[in-house]
């Protein structure tokens, strides 16, 4: 179906194509998200799609950066409830080395005997259990990292460097650390 429309510049009638059902003219171009084609842009399902995927991608960064930092959070509580057991090991055990000493000398003086040996031996038990280990022996290389040299004896032919001679007190370590050095009685080796 064909109407005519005057054409205003030549002043003639002019044949046009009738008007489509959806009220168009047919050489009017279809926008595109009507012609099937989908531009994420164009529709404001889009936009919206396209903000939620952001805020999504934020919070999961943001839950990633927390596990994270609970993680060295848990790390860190580990760490520090051990270095307390430790160091509440270190001061029970620190007064009680006073009390292995004179042991100690008691066994130098004579053999310990009956209940005063049990208990010697049971003490010594108990504290190895929880890690205190006693160290210092003659002919040990003097090491001043562990050890306190309280007198220089003299020279021996017999040692290649200075030597532990005699042990005034033994030395005590946690682990690798050091809670009371051996005290001892150095020699040097003979000048060749």
């Amino acid at each position: 179906m064909t109407d005519e429309k005057p054409n205003p510049e030549e002043g003639e009638l002019q044949e046009t194509a009738a008007p489509s059902p959806e009220g168009r003219e047919p050489d009017a171009e279809v926008p595109a998200a009507e012609a099937g084609e989908t531009d994420a842009e164009a529709t404001p399902e889009a936009d919206e799609l396209t903000v939620t995927k952001m805020e999504l991608e934020e919070r999961t960064l943001d839950l990633q950066r927390l596990q994270a930092e609970f993680l060295n959070y848990k790390r860190r509580v580990e760490r520090d409830r051990e270095l307390l057991r430790e160091n509440a090991t270190y001061a029970a055990l620190t007064p009680i080395i006073d009390v292995l000493d004179a042991i100690d000398r008691a066994r130098d003086h004579e053999p310990l005997e009956g209940g005063f040996k049990a208990v010697a031996e049971q003490l010594e038990r108990v504290v190895a259990g929880l890690g205190l280990t006693k160290f210092g022996e003659v002919g040990d290389a003097f090491d001043p990292t562990i050890h306190e040299a309280l007198s220089h004896i003299g020279t021996d032919a017999e040692v290649e460097v200075t030597t532990c001679k005699v042990i005034a007190k033994a030395g005590y370590k946690m682990g690798e650390r050091v809670v009371r050095a051996a005290q001892v009685l150095v020699v040097d080796p003979a000048d060749g």
